[in-house]
């Protein structure tokens, strides 16, 4: 619904006559969406997110072989090159050669040139459901056999990086919805509490919090790896984001508190309250909504976090296991600094960690200028 300038509450900067003539006839959503607009980093990480998130979800139709596939004849396979031009220098269809081993000891390989392998599109592979449920064998691109093509290379047991990266995304990019699911929903309703009431509840409720935020949640994953070593591998990894979860509430949950705190003595409460709606309703109906524009900003800045922790747990053993593939233990495969030296592509997954983490935070600090409710009295929009 739009709403119109209304007069500046007393103690706040004026607004300019130019700024209320532009903002006129906005709604609050449009004018936050305006101002993000014109956060030009906010947009390209947007872009990126919008580009990473959609080929994850498009994962096996993208990648040209499954996470577990693996070729133990051409493991540290280096990327393969894909050639554009024959040897004549003239344009043609993009193509690869087979690689043959020359050196074991290194895995140096080098190109068989006798014969070329066409790069092939929406071609018939191994079968695999899209979006979970359509059962389906086609993807983007592929070769001949016995040839392959790694754009990236292969890891120690001749598995495509590309394929392993876009498979792994799946894990490491949608981790935190259910993290987020977890945290803002325990947050929300114990700090809303806390606050609403005061008093003796919220003193025990913040030392409750507090004790939850002391829980090393580091050593807790390691002795919940521990006594889980014969579960299977996803429901492991489902315990691993519920104890996240569970111990990420409190700090959020302290700021909805404060928060309320204020809120609480507002008129429109009292008015809730006198036309007789129960405490919780007024807190979930009235109190809540006010925090929205915090809640959002603080998703945004906190999935990062929640990508890194994922990543970091993985990396350590203790997320997503073997074969199974995410981003984090992809990582754990270059640890060797012999085998870094020799095989640079196996840090491709550290490469996409840092983008996508970067795109986050600039994201979440396009939201937090554009839900800034002073950039309203600033004259110009952001």
């Amino acid at each position: 619904m739009a709403t119109t300038p209304t007069a500046p509450s007393p103690g706040a900067p004026p607004v300019p006559a130019k700024a209320a003539e532009e903002y006129r006839g906005f709604s609050l959503t449009a004018l936050a969406w305006r101002r993000f607009r014109r956060h030009k980093l906010a947009m390209y990480a947007s872009v990126v997110l919008i580009i990473l998130y959609a080929a994850a979800i498009f994962s096996p139709f993208l990648a040209p072989y499954s996470e577990t596939r693996s070729n133990r004849q051409k493991y540290f396979h280096p990327p393969t090159k894909i050639h554009f031009f024959d040897e004549n220098g003239r344009l043609t269809r993009p193509y690869v050669y087979n690689y043959r081993l020359v050196d074991v000891g290194r895995r140096i390989y080098e190109p068989v040139t006798t014969t070329k392998y066409p790069i092939k599109f929406f071609v018939k592979g191994e079968s695999y459901k899209l979006f979970g449920l359509i059962e389906w064998d086609v993807h983007l691109y592929g070769v001949d056999s016995p040839a392959v093509i790694y754009p990236l290379g292969a890891d120690h047991l001749g598995r495509d990086i590309v394929s392993r990266m876009l498979h792994g995304s799946r894990k490491s990019l949608f981790i935190v919805i259910p993290l987020i699911v977890i945290t803002v929903s325990i947050g929300l309703m114990y700090g809303g509490i806390s606050g609403y009431f005061g008093g003796r509840t919220d003193n025990i409720m913040m030392r409750i919090g507090e004790v939850v935020m002391a829980v090393p949640s580091f050593y807790l994953l390691i002795a919940l790896a521990g006594v889980m070593r014969d579960v299977p591998a996803q429901q492991r990894f489902a315990a691993v984001i519920a104890i996240l979860g569970l111990v990420s509430w409190a700090g959020f949950a302290r700021v909805i508190r404060g928060m309320v705190l204020s809120l609480r003595q507002q008129e429109f409460v009292e008015g809730a309250l006198a036309i007789g709606n129960s405490h919780l309703r007024t807190i979930v109906r009235h109190i809540l909504p006010n925090t929205i524009s915090y809640v959002v900003v603080s998703i945004t800045l906190q999935v990062p976090g929640f990508i890194i922790a994922e990543s970091s747990l993985s990396f350590l053993g203790l997320g997503v296991q073997e074969p199974f593939s995410s981003w984090g233990n992809m990582l754990s495969n270059a640890t060797d600094l012999t085998n870094l030296t020799r095989y640079p592509w196996m840090l491709a997954p550290g490469f996409l960690i840092f983008i996508t983490v970067l795109a986050w935070n600039y994201v979440g600090d396009g939201v937090r200028d554009a839900l800034d409710p002073r950039a309203v009295t600033s004259g110009e929009p952001r």
